[in-house]
């Protein structure tokens, strides 16, 4: 069994992890007391490009939880971030199709944002979507048929909820692509540009710094990909039986955030589930 040591920051999903949908999984309250009372600095990190910081930090405070601006890291952010640092925003315009948390960093960033009527867009970007239309997938194809560069807040292609896996960003993808032959630019895991990010907003190298997250084909991948170790929880997407089925396996599996808490509490003492 891997050692639970030279742990100095962790990196956490959010989806499948401290919830499912709007439910709060259990032990949340005391996995943050914990995080809190052991001084360990840490990004909430998630594909879920739906929501702004500002709304998971008020979702995370009804249900208990105080967390800053600087630890949380959505996939919207990470994806103004990446192209705020390849064009000159002011005077790159960009369609969107997804929801504020997609929209607000890009226009943060000071990107234009392109509406339905118009298909002179440089960038197509596409982050979840609930209220996604025919009219939305149209001119995003347009956009992309005319030259613009198709980027993707992350390529998840199921969300987890209360009522079960539902269509994420990754079916969505996969419909512009088959309507472009274009394959999108994707930022949020398991590419490494997310946890790269959050790692520079801790101040921790990879070696000292644990990726936690549920799903094997994004958040173990993007370890992975990012020379991280990684904790995955079985509360959300994937099961032990699905480790057997890839090349790559992450580095200790957990129950739920309640076993990580007693991980944490037991630093370098844990006797829980075995690294696979």
């Amino acid at each position: 069994m891997a050692s639970f040591s030279n742990i100095n920051a962790l990196i956490i999903d959010m989806d499948g992890v401290l919830w499912q949908g709007n439910k709060p999984l259990p032990g949340l309250n005391d996995f943050f007391r914990t995080l809190r009372a052991l001084r360990l600095p840490f990004i909430l990190a998630t594909n879920n490009a739906s929501l702004t910081a500002d709304q998971y930090i008020d979702k995370l405070e009804a249900l208990g939880v105080t967390v800053g601006p600087s630890e949380v890291l959505t996939s919207g952010m990470a994806t103004a971030q990446y192209l705020a640092s390849r064009y000159e925003p002011t005077s790159t315009r960009v369609y969107v199709i997804g929801e504020s948390g997609a929209k607000i960093p890009l226009q943060q960033q000071g990107f234009i944002l392109t509406d339905h009527d118009h298909t002179n867009a440089d960038i197509v970007v596409s982050g979840l979507d609930k209220s996604l239309s025919w009219d939305k997938l149209a001119t995003a194809a347009l956009n992309i048929r005319a030259g613009a560069h198709f980027v993707g807040t992350n390529g998840d292609v199921t969300l987890p909820t209360e009522r079960g896996f539902v269509p994420g960003n990754g079916a969505t993808l996969a419909a512009l692509e088959a309507a472009t032959g274009i394959k999108p630019t994707l930022i949020g895991k398991p590419e490494p540009i997310m946890y790269q990010q959050a790692m520079a907003i801790l101040s921790t190298p990879a070696a000292e710094t644990i990726a936690i997250g549920d799903r094997l084909d994004t958040d173990i991948l993007g370890a992975v990909r990012a020379d991280m170790r990684s904790l995955m929880v079985l509360s959300g997407i994937s099961s032990e039986q699905d480790i057997e089925n890839v090349d790559y396996q992450p580095t200790w599996v957990m129950s739920d955030i309640r076993e990580v808490t007693k991980m944490l509490k037991n630093r370098g003492n844990y006797s829980g589930s075995c690294s696979l």
